[in-house]
């Protein structure tokens, strides 16, 4: 019997009952499908063992001739794997899922990653326990001390991984429509490498494809049709167009208020009834309320690049943390052109997710907590400063332009207190600091209700588009790969002199909020803009993605493209998506291909413009 042996029972054994606590936690699944998420998990695991085995075959022979040291090993070994269950337990619950590229962002991110972790869990307590655990199976298993080792042996098992390298992908034993059943039966510690390789994912080498040539002009003819006050600049393969408005421009300032993880769900507005969020419900009476907008992603930087770039989700790392990622034409790029002074405001480090180059390349100043005075910081956490202190930052620079500057102001402010470890200042909220998302929500709302009504008392108070909504919802985990229902935002737009109150129920997206805030006030200006105005346009859709995949969403239908080359097709039936024919969806193919296969073309296609000299109109045919 091999030494290694009881390194590869534990490790099954181990994911085993991982795998029965997160059927029960989930609450998902049916016994048949526990049965064979199960099974097909002993597939998955054996594959991570091949990975692993050269390796333990190694190690173990190294220590073999010391039953002190085999002991060690074996206690490092069940160390290592009820600390990786436990890690795991800890990410699904907050992710609904497996170790995935999120998980790969927070090994890059150790500051505020460890940071957050050290102020949400009790992580002395945990190490202590999985050290007492470790020692007991250690030495109630007691491995042998005895290995045969063969270089044909270790030969063999180095071949096989390389064999399994380059043909296995766990996507292959996805059994079951049900995406908590897939989830259960895969290997945490695959996911996470298997992520990490692949950081990038190639449209063209991944995803389904078609003539780029016939789709640009499907999309072109699309665009043309449903802006009416548009024209395609001449000798543009992409969608390069000027914007042109007939009426006077609204010289209006513009603080875009993007709230941490605030999913629709959490306002009475939606039909919440744990009054979380007060201000916002009583800011959404007074303002234009959009009721149908749906986030891009699941991660900040997806919805800041989707709101800013006004671009679908593309498959792998936000554009935002993309190389090349300077001089694109933006929200700030454009408002930038017309005399605003723009301003990225972030309450944590803006290092983190290449958040500052982005920003600070793309037509804004940026103020991230480096530039923030810490006489002005009253409380913070690993994520950065409360909410209240950030909106405090937010009054002085609006007032600091207003005074010293003839031109009207766009900031941009990305929340952060309504982020795991979930702590804030006491006495604030009826919600004790640190005791989950509820009161994230609430101290959120607090903040933001606060900062209006001191807002209300400037003199630049009567002339800005107070525009609140969210980077992502709390959690898009459901049964589908990609629920719409859980990427599912709110939209307001508030501003007592210049915006009537009313509720718009038009199906859109983050992409179009950029587009219909251009159009209130009335702008002329180049566009390789996505989106569309919300308020006037013909078509109604959303993107929602998770990294890999990406969906695109109708009224009655959606698709999913999934990097195997495969697409999924599912109809509306009342709340909820169930899965069709690809055959009875070939038209929303097309109409989903023209905007993600175009949108991998960002580089090219949205780099910022100088004033066009020439226009060539495209009419619909």
């Amino acid at each position: 019997m091999f030494c290694w042996n009881p390194f590869s029972i534990s490790f099954v054994i181990a994911n085993f009952i991982f795998r029965i606590v997160l059927f029960f936690i989930s609450g998902e699944c049916t016994i048949i499908e526990m049965l064979s998420s199960i099974m097909i998990g002993i597939v998955s695991d054996v594959i991570v063992l091949i990975y692993l085995l050269p390796f333990i075959m190694l190690i173990s022979h190294s220590v073999s001739k010391s039953k002190i040291a085999t002991s060690a090993w074996y206690f490092i070994w069940i160390f290592f794997c009820i600390f990786t269950a436990i890690a795991e337990f800890l990410f699904w619950q907050e992710f609904e899922g497996r170790f995935n590229f999120i998980a790969v962002d927070y090994l890059i991110y150790t500051r505020e990653v460890l940071g957050n972790i050290m102020e949400s869990y009790d992580i002395p307590t945990i190490i202590l326990a999985t050290t007492i655990a470790s020692i007991c199976i250690a030495k109630f298993l007691r491995p042998s001390t005895y290995s045969r080792f063969k270089w044909r042996n270790f030969n063999l098992a180095t071949g096989l991984l390389c064999l399994v390298f380059w043909t296995f992908d766990s996507s292959i034993l996805e059994f079951s429509e049900n995406r908590y059943a897939n989830e259960i039966s895969k290997n945490g510690l695959y996911e996470l490498f298997s992520a990490f390789w692949h950081n990038d994912l190639p449209f063209e080498r991944f995803y389904v494809t078609g003539d780029q040539t016939v789709l640009t002009e499907s999309l072109r003819r699309d665009i043309q049709s449903d802006e009416k006050n548009s024209v395609f600049l001449k000798g543009g393969d992409g969608i390069a167009r000027r914007i042109i408005s007939h009426s006077q421009e609204k010289r209006l300032n513009i603080i875009l208020i993007m709230v941490e993880s605030l999913s629709a769900e959490f306002l009475r507005s939606f039909g919440n009834q744990e009054n979380l969020t007060p201000n916002i419900d009583e800011l959404c009476e007074r303002s234009m309320l959009f009721t149908n907008i749906m986030a891009t992603g699941t991660r900040t930087v997806y919805g800041l690049s989707a709101v800013n770039l006004s671009i679908p989700p593309i498959p792998g790392n936000s554009i935002i943390r993309r190389k090349n990622n300077e001089n694109l034409s933006t929200m700030g790029s454009i408002l930038r052109d017309h005399g605003y002074a723009c301003k990225f405001i972030y309450g944590g480090f803006g290092y983190f997710d290449n958040m500052n180059y982005f920003f600070e390349n793309n037509g804004y100043d940026i103020i991230d907590r480096f530039k923030i005075d810490e006489k002005y910081i009253t409380f913070s956490n690993a994520w950065g400063i409360c909410d209240e202190d950030l909106f405090e930052v937010v009054l002085r620079e609006a007032d600091e332009t207003a005074d010293t500057a003839i031109k009207p102001f766009f900031l941009m402010i990305m929340t952060t207190s309504n982020h795991r470890p979930y702590t804030y200042p006491d006495g604030r909220i009826d919600i004790p600091s640190k005791t989950g998302r509820a009161g994230g929500v609430k101290y959120t709302d607090y903040a933001i209700g606060k900062f209006i009504e001191k807002a209300r008392g400037r003199k630049w108070f009567d002339d800005t588009l107070f525009i609140i909504t969210a980077d992502h919802t709390a959690g898009s985990a459901g049964k589908i790969t990609l629920d719409p229902t859980k990427f599912h935002i709110p939209l307001l737009i508030y501003s007592p002199r210049h915006v009537e109150p009313k509720k718009i129920q038009t199906l859109a997206s983050q992409i179009d909020i950029g587009p219909t805030i251009l159009a209130m006030l009335n702008m002329s200006y180049c566009s390789q803009f996505f989106g569309h105005d919300i308020l006037s346009t013909n078509i109604e859709m959303a993107f929602i993605s998770n990294y890999q995949q990406i969906g695109y969403v109708t009224q009655s239908d959606l698709i999913i493209f999934r990097p195997i080359k495969n697409v999924e097709t599912y109809k509306k039936n009342g709340h909820i998506f169930e899965r069709t024919t690809e055959s009875s969806s070939n038209g929303l193919l097309g109409q989903a291909l023209q905007y993600f296969q175009s949108a991998t073309k960002w580089r090219e296609w949205n780099k910022r413009m100088a004033s066009p000299t020439g226009f060539e109109p495209v009419l619909p045919p």
